[in-house]
């Protein structure tokens, strides 16, 4: 009986062990203040993970809606108007919330080091930190860039920092030169233009593969509106830069006083060296559920994702995904400057001043949304 009691307290005693160092659940991390994990962040409001620890890794306190970015350097809005804050989503999911930037991810060990030092572990990670500019590429690339250049991402950053330029161009007109090789980059340059309407506005546009095709039915028409507005065209690549040109792939010298650098097809340092699969354009090769396809624990949206607010909490439980759903026949609206707007939807096009208020108040309607929430 003593031997058994000894066994029994032995048990009991490693139990207790076991409870001082903690009941350690499982992890989901949400990469990023994206609008996707902000659609994650409102569901869990609403619907909390049981058992589950959900840490937001995202360093700014609020989040830009992008749709509403070339309105805001437009003027249009404030930057409170086109800004989600995140703190009151994070009280309301319950959630815990770590305002670093990811320094590297190690998807074989699941840990992400942060820009603090520390590290964190996780049992499924969600990245969805949108667009994001590899620095260091763009110097190798475009010498110069980081003393002289803009940069557009972080979308926070940009949106402190437009207003300076704002400033200056009222004491004397500034040559702006927008460097791009996304649709963003149109947009953009047709912002600047309503903004800076005495300022001379240049678009460097990447053409070809990797960049933009000015011929597409959207494109051509928001370089119509381009032309219209006095905004130079040039498909062409910028390989340096100084503090009053931009230098050119055709090895022409372009001056300049303000570089726009809304460059987006860089791969970020801490993913190139993740381990994860990669697809051609740097990004994590995802399958139709937005998982990765050499880890399977994540998750990545570049975008808003609805499919992703069910497939997370799925995939914690083993429950079936749903694919995501083909939105290339959805209705889009792009900023199409001078109180226009320009729609797609499939293979069709049109631009108009109506078009600008339905664009206008769906974006309104969108970030309300989530303001709603947080009240």
């Amino acid at each position: 009986m003593k031997a058994l009691a000894a066994h029994i307290k032995q048990d009991v005693d490693s139990a207790h062990a076991a409870d001082a160092r903690g009941y350690q659940p499982r992890q989901l991390v949400l990469l990023g203040g994206g609008m996707a994990n902000l659609q994650v962040l409102s569901a869990l409001a609403a619907k909390p993970l049981p058992e589950m620890r959900i840490i937001l890794v995202a360093p700014f306190p609020r989040t830009i809606y992008p749709g509403m970015l070339p309105g805001f350097v437009a003027g249009r809005y404030s930057q409170d108007e086109c800004a989600i804050p995140l703190e009151p989503l994070v009280r309301r999911a319950g959630i815990r919330w770590l305002q670093r930037s990811v320094k590297s991810l190690d998807a074989g060990s699941q840990t992400l080091q942060l820009d603090d030092g520390s590290s964190q572990h996780y049992d499924w990670l969600s990245i969805n930190t949108g667009p994001v500019q590899n620095r260091e590429q763009i110097e190798r690339d475009i010498p110069g860039a980081r003393e002289f250049g803009l940069f557009a991402h972080p979308l926070e950053t940009f949106a402190l920092l437009w207003p300076r330029v704002c400033e200056l161009a009222n004491s004397k007109a500034l040559r702006v030169t927008v460097i791009g090789d996304h649709t963003a980059a149109l947009e953009l340059a047709l912002a600047v233009r309503q903004r800076l309407p005495s300022s001379a506005v240049t678009l460097v546009i990447k053409p070809g593969e990797g960049g933009v095709d000015l011929d597409s039915p959207v494109h051509a028409r928001l370089v119509a509106a381009m032309k219209a507005q006095r905004i130079t065209v040039l498909q062409d690549v910028a390989v340096g830069m100084t503090a009053e040109s931009v230098h050119l792939g055709c090895g022409a010298h372009l001056a300049c006083d303000v570089p726009l650098i809304a460059l987006e097809s860089q791969t970020p340092a801490w993913l190139a060296d993740s381990g994860l699969a990669l697809d051609g354009q740097g990004q994590v090769a995802i399958d139709a559920y937005q998982r990765s396809t050499s880890h399977s624990q994540v998750f990545s949206v570049q975008d808003e994702s609805e499919a992703l607010v069910h497939n997370l909490p799925a995939a914690t439980t083993g429950a079936s995904l749903h694919a995501v759903r083909d939105t290339s026949h959805a209705l889009h609206f792009l900023f199409g400057g001078s109180q226009q707007a320009v729609a797609s939807w499939g293979s069709y096009s049109a631009t108009g001043r109506t078009l600008n208020w339905l664009k206008d108040w769906t974006d309104r309607r969108h970030v309300a949304r989530y303001l709603q929430v947080t009240s």
